[in-house]
């Protein structure tokens, strides 16, 4: 707002802005597909009726957003992506180290989201549902005794549970929290040996296996405290004396 006038400024797009903005919503409304080629940089300039530093401009946006890939030289150009998760999770770790979050905050987080999921999933789960998570929990079983595989399974088993909450916006959100949430794992990892490790991937594996359970009855509120309890329970021991480390420490 103007403080002379008390008239709000209103800040009109660039015009490399605008290009990107159309085609993304192109992108996202399926007009453009994952692979598509886009035309060539002197059709979209005839196009839109810009010039080729505006036109590069709005690559140079869609780009960054992970929405299309540029390569240059004689065969380059264009072409669509499908904008990946871990692009958003990489950005919103960096928001959260200049902001010096805590580790702690990412754990409570996701203490908030996944039995919130757990309590959705077993209120819509189909019978291929609990096919794929007997399927988990049998890889997660099968791997107890080895570190990397083990750690993998645990990690895909809790992504699982949120994919089944049918929650598009619950499954953005958790994975953007996950991103962070594996890397203080693999933090805690590298300072513990196996044996103590192994340790907490039998707890883990008795938890996922209620919370199964649960799911099949369609138990969704017993699903949610059980899922609460455990992923607290998993904070403490991670955590540690670490409870003022920040999302920094993990993450650079």
């Amino acid at each position: 707002m103007n403080a002379v006038t008390g008239v709000s400024t209103v800040r009109v797009p660039k015009a490399g802005e605008m290009v990107a903005s159309q085609l993304r919503r192109q992108i996202v409304l399926g007009e453009l597909k994952e692979g598509d080629q886009l035309p060539s940089e002197s059709v979209l300039m005839e196009q839109f009726g810009v010039s080729r530093p505006t036109l590069r401009e709005a690559f140079r946006i869609l780009e960054a957003e992970g929405a299309i890939i540029v390569r240059r030289g004689v065969r380059g150009g264009a072409r669509v992506q499908v904008p990946e998760i871990g692009v958003a999770a990489r950005h919103i770790g960096l928001l959260l180290q200049y902001r010096g979050a805590l580790l702690s905050d990412v754990y409570e987080v996701r203490a908030v989201l996944e039995p919130a999921a757990a309590r959705m999933a077993a209120k819509r789960r189909t019978s291929a549902d609990l096919t794929r998570l007997q399927q988990a929990l049998d890889r997660h079983r099968e791997s107890i005794d080895d570190p990397g595989p083990a750690i993998t399974a645990d990690a895909e088993f809790h992504q699982l549970i949120v994919e089944l909450s049918g929650n598009e916006t619950l499954q953005v959100l958790a994975a953007l929290v996950s991103n962070i949430i594996r890397e203080g794992d693999r933090a805690y990892s590298e300072s513990h040996d196996w044996q103590h490790e192994q340790e907490l991937a039998k707890i883990a594996l008795r938890a996922h296996t209620r919370l199964v359970e649960l799911i099949r009855k369609r138990s969704g509120d017993e699903a949610e405290e059980l899922w609460r309890k455990h992923l607290a329970e998993s904070a403490r021991i991670v955590l540690g004396d670490r409870t003022t480390a920040t999302v920094v420490e993990v993450l650079s």
